[in-house]
């Protein structure tokens, strides 16, 4: 599912980048100079990974979906250049060129771009080789995707010197539309004229203004959380509830019934298929404790409307509750991974260390209910160290000595009878099985049963077990832990936010403040948030060096450090619109954002070349034509850089944006999306903010540098501030009444929102924290934070058949009483209609968080109902 989600996006990918050609250009063959080579260059790419044993999957195809739009880069701006040449040669020979004079022309305008471009290419190629250097779980994730981008943006940058030029000589001949007839250019010219006119005449002001949106950038930045991996949906749901020790076969079983048949229940499920303990195989060490439930879902177009993963996962979360159990939900594969690397089944955990088991025991148990009224904690469940029941034998020598017995004999028939002993084997042909005795389980399935076993003595006699030891239950550690030599209990916490440092840093202060660690004891945060940790440690060292590595290959290419200086601006223009739209949408920095940021830096330094290609062309054409003496000539010089030459400049942006956008179109409960989205999300947010800064700041810095050059550096000075920007008194006075205005609106906006809200229609928000079946009819109980809490309450409760239209049921009654050691503890509240009919409104107070027992009844056009059920206070 995953690899078919990335197939179509390339497909996606290509046309855009096809139509991006063809509006540009308005040149049918010259598109298809850039067609044919993208999917040589793709197919090239895999040649080597093919030698390097790369699989097709997720990461390997998104390394090639996320360098798609670069990869046409050298070919637009050839294709491009190639056109403006054959203009240029219509205009001054007042003809067209022969077929001769076309290949002249379209090799010469080759050669002065090629050289740039390659490097360009090349400098998106090497900027991603420090990807390789992560380790561990996220190298193995990225490292594929690293070797395709890689792979393909190599080709993409030889093909662009070898056979895009020889397809040019044959593709591009014919009519070619001037660059001013096309709509599309001359709106782009029209529009950025005035804006490059009036940066280059104010140039302080906008410098000062370009830094004051960096500093902004540092509002959204700090706001960005941050987790190690965004979710890979894989379509099944792993539902893991973890008991305390000691639970029965049967009882287990009887709860796995139920819960599979409360999972069955859910809409988007197809299939339920549980498991308690451990299976029959050496590599599955789960306890009796341990349930392992896998949901197969529907397709994503196949939920129900408006739900989601986050919605989804909380109705099953209310749903679902059996006392004693902590529920835990997360993706199958994606658990086995984590519980091989980390050992926790649980996205976060707590490690808590010491030299007594009991002691540690006590500190997790603390953690486990501290944490479990944190905000966004699902579920915390602390392992029950020393919670194992065990069956002692303890040989009574001296009673054993009477009958003629020694302590090893009625060892033995402990250890052959209750426990089972192998005997012998058995040869299958090719095949031996080992073939154990042991007592039916019906000798051997209860206390009396085990004290009837019987011991034979050398005499023959045989001699209840009971008569030679004494028989009795004990508690200790089903199993024992430890870490570097020091004993550790696991405390599973699973939560609700994607923000895994900003719990960490919520929970350690809440921890510190209410718990106090004895002597030798200490805990440490695992689980993904120490991949996390890890993946910064050395994201410290890769970007700094990714930056350096563009640094290099710039100096080779531009041989000037302030050309290179100049182009490595791009990359904190970049940063602006990248970390601006991970805010918007939510996104929180992790492995594959940071891998995403990298490959940003790269391409940003590629459309800096290109910008910084045309304005040194515009330099050099005047000054070998000897118009290059004052600030009026650098001026028209800049100005014919920049913006006759924005079509190849705007090309490259859209191909690489356009190329980038499929991967957002994706639905996020489609396989691989949400991964393929956080990598591309920078790079299209980075790309917008790239190119409009770069537009208006490159050729004020260009004018700022090459204005020591000129033999007269004189001109007429501009104020500091555009005189647009000053204004009169009676201005300022406007200005005020309109943001009065403003303010005023708001208000009353606000105000009316507030009485909507009381006596208006009342629209569902928040999530459901349970849903009851009442005669025919589903009640849907929803809080604005999903939960009920100890406290004022105020949430909706919705009532609809079979065909989900809301149904008006009358009066309606809601209480709630908690059964306390020698009294009852009721909390009520009132219900009351809303404008919509089969909703309302209750309010209701409780004083104790814990579980309730809740009863809805209804009296009304629907006849009478009733239900009674649990729900859980926090």
């Amino acid at each position: 599912r995953a690899i078919a989600t990335l197939r179509e996006k390339l497909i996606e990918e290509s046309v855009v980048v096809a139509l991006v050609c063809l509006v540009f250009l308005w040149h049918v063959r010259s598109a298809l100079v850039a067609i044919i080579t993208l999917p040589i260059a793709i197919i090239l790419s895999f040649v080597p990974m093919w030698w390097m044993h790369v699989t097709s999957n997720i990461m390997s195809l998104g390394g090639i979906a996320i360098a798609i739009g670069a990869m046409v880069d050298s070919a637009i701006i050839m294709i491009e250049n190639a056109h403006k040449q054959l203009e240029h040669f219509r205009e001054t020979h007042k003809r067209e060129p022969n077929n001769v004079e076309r290949i002249q022309v379209i090799i010469a305008g080759a050669k002065g771009v090629g050289r740039a471009l390659f490097f360009a290419l090349l400098v998106i190629t090497v900027s991603f080789v420090p990807v390789f250097s992560l380790t561990a779980q996220e190298g193995r994730l990225f490292r594929p995707l690293a070797f395709t981008k890689t792979f393909a943006m190599f080709f993409a940058a030889f093909l662009g010197v070898t056979l895009v030029p020889v397809l040019m000589t044959l593709l591009i001949r014919g009519k070619i539309t001037p660059e001013e007839k096309n709509p599309v250019n001359r709106f782009l010219i029209r529009t950025y004229q005035p804006f490059a006119d009036f940066v280059l005449r104010y140039r302080w002001f906008t410098l000062g203004a370009a830094l004051i949106v960096l500093l902004l950038t540092i509002f959204p930045f700090k706001r960005l959380g941050s987790e190690f991996m965004p979710p890979l949906n894989e379509g099944t749901l792993l539902y893991m509830p973890t008991a305390v020790p000691g639970m029965s076969i049967t009882e287990a079983t009887k709860i796995l019934q139920i819960q599979d048949r409360q999972l069955k229940k859910i809409p988007e499920a197809v299939t339920v298929f549980g498991k308690a303990g451990q299976a029959d195989t050496p590599t599955d060490p789960a306890p009796l404790s341990m349930f392992e439930t896998i949901v197969a879902l529907k397709p994503p177009e196949q939920w129900r409307r408006g739900m989601t993963w986050e919605k989804l996962l909380a109705e099953v979360n209310a749903n679902i509750k059996t006392p004693g159990m902590a529920n835990i939900f997360w993706m199958p594969i994606q658990t086995r991974t984590e519980m091989l690397t980390t050992g926790f089944r649980s996205i976060l955990g707590v490690k808590v260390f010491g030299p007594d088991l009991g002691e540690i025991q006590k500190l997790a148990v603390q953690i486990e209910k501290e944490l479990a009224d944190l905000p966004n904690t699902r579920s915390a469940f602390a392992e029950r160290t020393v919670g194992g029941y065990f069956l002692d034998f303890t040989v009574n020598r001296e009673a054993a000595a009477r009958y003629g017995l020694k302590v090893g004999d009625v060892n033995d028939i402990i250890e052959s009878a209750i426990g089972g002993k192998n005997i012998t084997t058995t040869v299958e042909g090719r095949e031996r099985y080992p073939v154990n005795t042991r007592y039916a389980r019906d000798f051997r399935e209860d206390l009396d049963s085990l004290k009837r076993v019987l011991v034979p003595t050398p005499t023959g006699a045989q001699v209840p077990i009971s008569m030679l030891a004494d028989i009795h239950y004990k508690t200790g550690p089903p199993s024992v832990r430890s870490e570097n030599g020091k004993l550790v209990g696991f405390v599973f916490v699973d939560i609700t936010t994607s923000d895994i440092e900003g719990y960490v840093r919520k929970a350690s202060q809440l921890l510190a403040q209410r718990i106090q660690y004895p002597s030798g004891y200490y805990i440490e945060w695992a689980g993904q948030f120490q991949y996390l940790l890890a993946a910064k440690e050395r994201l410290k060292v890769v970007v700094p060096f990714t930056l350096l590595i563009i640094f290099v290959l710039l100096y080779l290419s531009t041989r000037s450090v302030i050309r290179t200086l100049i182009i490595l601006l791009t990359v904190p223009f970049s940063l602006i619109g990248a970390f601006w739209l991970l805010y918007l949408l939510g996104y929180n920095m992790s492995v594959a954002v940071w891998v995403g940021l990298i490959a940003l830096a790269g391409v940003s330094a590629e459309t800096g070349v290109v910008m910084l290609l045309y304005l040194d062309h515009a330099w050099d054409k005047f000054t070998a034509e000897r118009r290059m003496n004052n600030m009026r000539d650098l001026h028209a010089a800049v100005m014919e850089g920049a913006v006759q030459r924005i079509r190849p400049k705007i090309m490259t942006v859209c191909a690489i944006f356009f190329g980038l956008l499929p991967i957002m179109w994706s639905p996020t409960l489609q396989a691989g999306a949400d991964v393929m989205k956080r990598i591309a999300t920078p790079m299209i947010g980075g790309i917008i903010t790239s190119a409009i800064l770069e537009l208006l700041i490159f050729p004020v810095i260009y004018v700022v540098w090459r204005k020591r050059e000129l033999p007269d550096q004189n001109e007429e000075e501009a104020p500091l501030i555009p005189p647009a920007l000053v204004v009169s008194h009676e201005t300022r006075q406007r200005v005020l009444r309109w943001i009065a205005l403003i303010i005023t609106a708001l208000a009353l906006f606000y105000a009316g929102n507030f009485v909507w809200q009381k006596i208006g229609p009342h629209k569902i928000s928040g999530a459901p924290f349970t849903t009851q079946s009442v005669n025919d009819l589903t009640a849907n109980f929803i809080h604005r934070q999903g939960q009920l809490r100890r406290g004022n309450n105020e949430f909706l409760i919705e009532f609809r058949n079979a065909q989900d239209q809301l149904v008006d049921v009358g009066n309606v009654k809601f209480d709630m009483d908690m059964n306390m050691p020698g009294m009852q503890m009721h909390s009520g509240g009132t219900i009351e209609r809303t404008n919509t009919a089969g909703r309302y409104r209750a309010k209701i107070k409780i004083d104790m968080a814990g579980d309730w027992n809740a009863k809805i009844s209804f009296d009304g056009p629907h006849g009478k109902g009733q239900s009674s059920f649990s729900v859980t206070a926090k």
